[in-house]
């Protein structure tokens, strides 16, 4: 919106050029999606408590602690992100721009699911929310209306390939599987970020960090020199991403003001799997899927853990670890909260180095 209203009056004022520049709006994206965070978050948390207040918050497959010391934090707090990201998205981004739509409407779909899924827990009697299954079927379909556009809208160059780092302008062509791979791209990604989920700011940071690092790439592959330089594939128009990729770390960085130790409001599954499916489309347009699993490898990780904790256990009756995911085994096994959520960011940040790593070993 303020890129268009710009247009309509550089002749006059032309200090109103640096609209065009990516850099300026991503980093207009990420101040707004902050500030809204900031403003909207007392009206959204005063509002989720009224309305959650005689309801458990918590989920049950969770260490027993977590029961006592956390009752009462509203859950949903999802919403506070969706809509800072969206409104400073709207504001900033060039909304002719496909892509943008594309990820917007990914990310709103799988938002829903979440609320829904949310809203389950807090009203049903099992508190399961909505059965793996159903969540599955949701996220497929709305993954599918999202390759249906790539395929036949966007007239996307890049389609049924897999670029492959460490070397230079090479794709792999993966023909009728490539809709599967996306498939396990956005949904993986949505799902291990809920899997990390667990903790006071324990996912939201390594989704910054990610956000962050895929606006920067965005902006590399959506230029073409910097992409010929750096031996990337060009991606018209994906420069505008890291607009929307900016946006997403502001209103992360608002979220997690509230959601740090102790928090004031959980993500739920409403954020988590929104802002994962967020990600794992970004990678895709970007054609950045693989790096996106070396950055995001502490979701990877969060997720095996789980695998295999059910694995072990439906084909050798013992579990692998204390409890899953992850960081709940290191609970059981004493360590204090923090100490655990700032380690993992330290793995988090050590990962996303080496995802940027392959950006010039090529």
């Amino acid at each position: 919106m303020l890129y268009y209203l710009s247009l309509l009056f550089i002749n006059d004022f032309s200090y109103l050029n640096v609209f065009k520049y990516l850099t300026f709006r991503s980093g207009g994206a990420l101040l707004t999606s902050l500030i809204f965070s900031f403003l909207f978050a007392p009206f959204i948390i005063r509002w989720l408590k009224k309305n959650q207040r005689h309801r458990k918050t918590i989920r049950e497959d969770v260490p027993n602690k977590h029961l006592i010391k956390k009752r009462g934090t509203p859950t949903m707090g999802g919403l506070l992100i969706l809509i800072s990201f969206v409104l400073s998205t709207l504001l900033w981004a060039d909304t002719k721009n496909s892509y943008i739509w594309l990820v917007l409407s990914i990310t709103l779909g799988f938002g829903a699911i979440g609320f829904l899924d949310d809203y389950f827990k807090l009203t049903s009697k099992n508190r399961k929310g909505l059965k793996a299954g159903t969540k599955l079927i949701f996220q497929f379909l709305i993954s599918s209306i999202t390759l249906f556009f790539l395929y036949n809208l966007f007239e996307y160059q890049f389609i049924n390939t897999l670029a492959v780092p460490f070397f230079k302008n090479y794709l792999f062509d993966l023909g009728a599987f490539f809709p599967i791979f996306a498939f396990l791209v956005i949904i993986g990604t949505s799902n291990g970020v809920n899997l990390t989920d667990g903790l006071d700011g324990l996912a939201v940071v390594p989704v910054i960090i990610t956000a962050a690092c895929l606006a920067f790439i965005a902006y590399l592959v959506g230029n073409k020199i910097f992409s010929e330089y750096l031996n990337l594939f060009f991606v018209a128009g994906a420069g505008e991403l890291s607009v929307l990729s900016s946006a997403l770390v502001g209103s992360c960085l608002g979220f997690l003001w509230f959601n740090a130790y102790p928090a004031k409001i959980f993500m739920g599954d409403t954020g988590s799997l929104s802002i994962g499916a967020a990600l794992g489309s970004i990678s895709i347009i970007i054609k950045h899927e693989i790096v996106l699993f070396i950055i995001g490898f502490l979701f990877v990780i969060e997720t095996l853990s789980v695998i295999l904790q059910v694995a072990s256990f439906k084909l050798f009756g013992k579990r692998l670890f204390l409890m899953s995911p992850l960081h709940h085994h290191f609970e059981k096994k004493g360590w204090n909260e923090n100490t655990i959520v700032i380690r993992f960011w330290i793995l988090a940040v050590i990962f996303a180095l080496i995802g940027l790593a392959t950006l010039k070993l090529r």
